[in-house]
């Protein structure tokens, strides 16, 4: 099949990508300790993978609230700034673009990992059953665990979130990023705000759907007021039921999201698709509305293939497709697509943790 359309130059916001492949977010464990750094290693990971059209970064914590998982790098530091750098470095000097994926966990964590102690955030007090979080226990041993009980933020806490955030963007734009792209999906803190089951507030941010997008809204704005719109990009994730998300009002939340994204003119929306963790699918009639609500361009992820990414372009209702798991057994994914070559087969034993096995010993071709 001819890839027509996947293997072009894409303008998003201010910059022109090389193709309309996005390696996805992944979250991979591997930060320095103590202190959340992204190390060499990293480096390498990511300088490997520079011919994707953008790179979206392994979401990233904004401060140390914000952490739900072990071994995750957070951009709250000057060292995690400074360890950025270096990757952002190493990518573009092979051409490459990158977006730094901004993360707030909320009741997605537990008490190993937060400061003291303390019991993880939300909207709502409301445990998210049956959700885990990666911790180091009191012994040593790495464990999945349930996810604590969370407080309910109070109102006058939600400008210093709004601060963390742009506090990160800054960051961001100091180490060179391209875009940061602001993690509204997959049931984390922002999402868990837009859901109807997980905010069960009754202030100025919860109770109808305008009041429940107000602080993605507000953290939207804050860093747009930090680093500029055409640097902006957002992730959404329509229908997601994992981590005890039942959201009645989804896709109409999606839809205002995208026409409010495109009164501020960001760069680029990301969706990420019911793939296997379930959730309703997205219709054609969806995607046509979050096409005609937003003017940037769009990114769409789940479980495509070349020829299944080809199709979605040819359809008009995306302008580029994130790859996942692609891009983590296939550096050189790009090369491969556009020869027809085959797929290394990821190994999923090494997807969280460890050193370079699975994670830069993948072959490219020329090997």
């Amino acid at each position: 099949m001819s890839l027509d359309k996947l293997l072009t130059p894409l303008t998003i916001g201010h910059a022109t990508l090389a193709n309309r492949l996005v390696m996805a977010p992944l979250t991979r464990s591997r930060a320095a300790q103590p202190g959340d750094l992204p190390t060499a290693l990293n480096t390498t990971y990511y300088a490997q993978r520079a011919s994707a059209g953008l790179i979206v970064t392994e979401a990233t914590q904004i401060s140390r609230q914000g952490q739900g998982y072990a071994w995750t790098p957070g951009i709250y530091t000057d060292a995690q700034e400074a360890g950025w750098k270096d990757v952002v470095d190493a990518v573009h000097a092979k051409g490459g673009r990158l977006s730094l994926q901004l993360w707030h966990v909320g009741r997605i964590s537990h008490h190993l990992l937060q400061e003291n102690g303390q019991a993880p955030v939300a909207p709502s007090a409301i445990r998210a059953e049956g959700a885990k979080s990666f911790v180091v226990q009191e012994d040593g041993t790495p464990a999945n665990v349930q996810t604590d009980t969370p407080r309910a933020l109070e109102a006058d806490e939600l400008p210093g979130i709004v601060a963390a955030y742009a506090a990160a963007a800054a960051r961001a734009k100091r180490a060179g990023f391209d875009f940061v792209e602001v993690h509204s999906a997959n049931g984390y803190l922002l999402h868990q705000f837009l859901s109807t089951n997980s905010n069960q507030r009754t202030d100025a941010y919860g109770g109808n759907l305008e009041n429940r997008a107000r602080l993605l809204l507000e953290v939207i704005d804050a860093v747009v007021g930090e680093i500029g719109a055409d640097h902006v990009g957002v992730r959404l994730s329509p229908n997601f039921v994992a981590h005890d998300i039942q959201d009645a009002e989804s896709e109409a939340m999606a839809t205002y999201l995208a026409a409010e994204f495109a009164k501020r003119g960001l760069a680029y929306l990301h969706i990420a698709e019911p793939d296997w963790v379930g959730g309703a699918p997205l219709s054609d009639a969806f995607r046509a509305a979050l096409r005609s609500h937003f003017n940037g361009a769009i990114i769409t992820c789940g479980g495509y293939s070349a020829e299944s990414g080809e199709a979605r372009l040819a359809g008009g209702t995306a302008d580029a497709i994130g790859y996942g798991r692609p891009f983590i057994a296939n550096p050189d994914l790009v090369e491969r697509f556009r020869r027809g070559a085959a797929l290394n087969t990821p190994d999923q034993s090494t997807f969280y943790g460890g050193a370079e096995h699975g994670y830069t010993d993948y072959p490219a071709l020329a090997d």
